[in-house]
């Protein structure tokens, strides 16, 4: 009976023990965890924007900064917002910036821009990846900002344009705008403002009569420019369009019109030089012609010993009658080489007359040949 007793009272003094065991366990990890949220806990709650320990806790495990979200949520609750913990911290689990959007709520507030918690999410969202904020949207909504056209950071300091008569002038202008909030998301970007801006001044200063009215006048553009609507369908809602600059860039139409000339020179040249091809073709072609009809004359020619033998053959031909042909070619050939230049030097510059004495004698000669070498014409006597 007394083991019995015994092992009863060794039994509970284990569960006891085991007891006290995890009871101290327990202690110390609730005064660890009231240690480790008090103080955060006490801020909320001394700054009226209470958040239980068991949010923190939560919040602690889910691997979100407690302190940030409850440090959000005291701002928001001094500035009058009441923005729940559970909000803050699905919106820093989505990947959004707490902090501005609180920020961005406040400053909208602030100027009585009519802005939700949701919609600042949303912006927030949006402009994600990129280095605009939705407290920058808000601020530039409630002060506006200028932009250069055309963009410096795009290596341009000026748009070149060309009125009708011909003139480039070089316009820079700079547009005042401010955020629209309700189309900052799914609306177009600055990028598109400025292109639109361009492409207003290159029209407008397109359809001025000269370049004279452009620089006397440079509020035109800017009235036609903001007549087009450039800011629809755009995050920005533009609020002037001011014309900083305006230049002449240079005479393009006497460019173009010296490039054109130029370019006319060059197909005209072309033209002549086909000309010129076409008519050295047909000179070849003629010479080619003339060396056929000299090669025929040859061939002609070649044929007359051939038929001068013919001759003699048939008695045609005496032998008489071929000594004079003889003397008559001997002559011609020596009245061709009289008549050429003499090219000796020797004889025209020691001896003046011997030139003439050779033509004289030359004559004599030739008068002997023909004397000797022709008949006498006959006589016919009437009876």
């Amino acid at each position: 009976m007394n083991n019995l007793l015994s092992a009863n009272i060794s039994n509970a003094t284990a569960w006891g023990t085991i007891l006290v065991v995890v009871l101290v366990i327990f202690l110390v990890i609730f005064f660890a965890i009231i240690a480790k949220f008090f103080k955060t806990w006490l801020r909320a709650r001394l700054a009226k924007a209470p958040v239980s320990m068991s949010n923190m806790l939560g919040m602690w495990l889910r691997k979100v900064p407690y302190p940030l979200v409850v440090d959000t949520r005291i701002t928001a609750a001094k500035a009058g917002l009441d923005i729940s913990t559970d909000e803050l911290e699905a919106h820093f689990l989505a990947g959004g910036d707490i902090v501005d959007c609180v920020l961005a709520l406040i400053a909208a507030e602030k100027a009585g821009i009519p802005l939700s918690y949701d919609r600042a999410c949303a912006i927030d969202l949006a402009v994600k990846g990129t280095s605009k904020t939705v407290l920058e949207a808000v601020r530039t909504s409630i002060n506006p900002r200028v932009i250069d056209c055309p963009n410096p950071s795009s290596g341009q300091t000026r748009l070149t344009a060309v009125a009708r008569d011909g003139i480039a002038v070089a316009v820079r202008a700079r547009v005042t705008v401010r955020t629209n909030l309700d189309l900052f998301v799914g609306g177009a970007t600055e990028e598109t403002v400025v292109a639109r801006v361009g492409e207003g001044i290159v029209s407008a200063v397109g359809s001025a009569p000269s370049y004279k009215d452009v620089l006397e006048k440079p509020e035109v553009i800017s009235r036609t420019v903001s007549d087009k609507g450039v800011d629809a369908a755009t995050a920005f809602e533009v609020l002037s369009i001011d014309i900083a600059d305006v230049d002449v860039a240079g005479n393009v139409g006497a460019r173009l019109q010296a490039e054109q000339a130029e370019a006319d020179k060059q197909i005209a040249q072309a033209k002549a030089e086909v000309r010129r091809a076409a008519a050295v073709a047909t000179e070849q072609e003629m010479a080619a012609k003339t060396q056929e009809m000299r090669a025929k004359v040859v061939e002609a020619e070649a044929q007359i010993p051939m038929a001068m033998a013919e001759a003699f053959r048939n008695g045609n031909l005496g032998v008489l009658d071929y000594a004079r042909y003889q003397n008559v070619v001997a002559d011609t050939k020596m009245r061709d080489s009289i008549a050429q230049p003499d090219t000796s030097p020797l004889p025209s510059n020691k001896f003046p007359g011997f030139r003439k004495g050779r033509f004289f004698f030359g004559s004599l000669y030739s008068l002997w040949i023909y004397r000797h070498t022709c008949s006498p014409p006959e006589v016919t006597t009437i009876a």
